[in-house]
């Protein structure tokens, strides 16, 4: 989710000798992957390809989720990558522009309907995260809403990320919009700008490490890492607010190339049909038949959008974002 700078990461380039059982099969030149997940998610997906017989035979390349994008709208089917795992709305508007992916031609069944020329991999919703020493210490209240946040008494105690460069913060700018019209969402966003005052942050994780560290009470972020830290015994909670949880996907999708890789679809069918087992570990939102969730990662408010999250959408919505700082 946050919107990092290119990070290679360069795979050794052995071929297997054989093919082990599982996914792999065949050989050729390596499949290049192009991604925008964060660490978690990326160690995830090369330790299924390495255990299904890839070890070997793909570069995988991380990007912000910015500077990807940019790259897919640019440059179409003549993008260097095979195969990318990327935010889902950036596909969308990507295939609308370029009609540059191939229908996958593996079987999945997800929760909700997808286009056929990607599967989703992961899912996050927002939440709002407390540091329960710090609102106990400054004798704070907890919030129950995002309009809450704009009290006097979070001045300086709370922590948000900038939507210019984190699509987490997309999720909190959703619930505004969503609730209160974009009129309104300025007028709660000023408030939140204003007490949030240097701590409004470039990376989607920041204001989760700052509820960790005791430098904030308050912050909004990803709602599973929360759930994790209280299991962790850290003392940090999250709040569902009232209006709403949104979330974001990533998903797998295969470039139309002209000379494409066959193994590129093998991969992505093997991230989804055996990656999954490892990424609900970290990333817990169910979004395949036959997924079940712990209790305590099902949002009390989760809601949907009532547009379709497109880039120029997210490019509204980070102009709304400039007019409150």
């Amino acid at each position: 989710m946050k919107m990092k700078k290119v990070t290679a990461f360069m795979m050794t380039a052995a071929l297997a000798a054989s093919v082990l059982a599982g996914c792999g099969s065949g050989s050729g030149k390596q499949v290049v992957i192009y991604s925008n997940a964060d660490d978690e998610a990326v160690e995830a997906m090369k330790e299924t390809l390495d255990a299904n017989g890839y070890e070997g035979k793909y570069l995988f390349q991380t990007f912000g989720t910015s500077e990807l994008g940019g790259k897919l709208l640019a440059e179409g089917k003549d993008i260097e990558a095979d195969m990318v795992t990327m935010s889902s709305f950036y596909l969308d508007s990507a295939q609308e522009q370029n009609n540059m992916f191939l229908d996958l031609t593996f079987d999945y069944k997800p929760l909700t309907e997808f286009p056929a020329f990607y599967a989703p991999i992961t899912s996050q919703e927002g939440a709002i995260l407390l540091n329960t020493e710090m609102l106990s210490e400054n004798d704070l209240d907890r919030p129950e809403s995002l309009k809450d946040l704009t009290k006097p008494e979070y001045k300086d105690l709370l922590s948000v990320t900038d939507i210019k460069s984190s699509s987490t913060a997309w999720l909190l700018m959703q619930a505004l919009v969503s609730e209160y019209g974009e009129d309104g969402a300025k007028d709660v966003l000023k408030g939140i700008y204003e007490n949030a005052g240097a701590h409004i942050e470039s990376s989607g994780s920041a204001p989760l490490k700052k509820i960790r560290a005791g430098e904030v009470a308050v912050g909004f972020g990803l709602r599973h890492q929360a759930v994790a830290d209280k299991k962790d015994g850290l003392p940090v909670d999250y709040v569902d607010p009232k209006e709403g949880n949104f979330s974001l996907t990533e998903s797998v999708a295969v470039i139309d190339k002209k000379d494409a890789n066959p193994l590129a679809m093998e991969m992505a069918q093997c991230i989804v049909e055996k990656g999954r087992s490892e990424l609900i570990k970290t990333y817990p939102n169910p979004i395949y038949e036959g997924e079940e969730a712990d209790p305590d990662n099902m949002s009390a408010y989760p809601k949907v959008f009532p547009e379709k999250l497109t880039v120029s959408l997210l490019e509204r919505h980070q102009e709304l974002s400039e007019e409150c700082k």
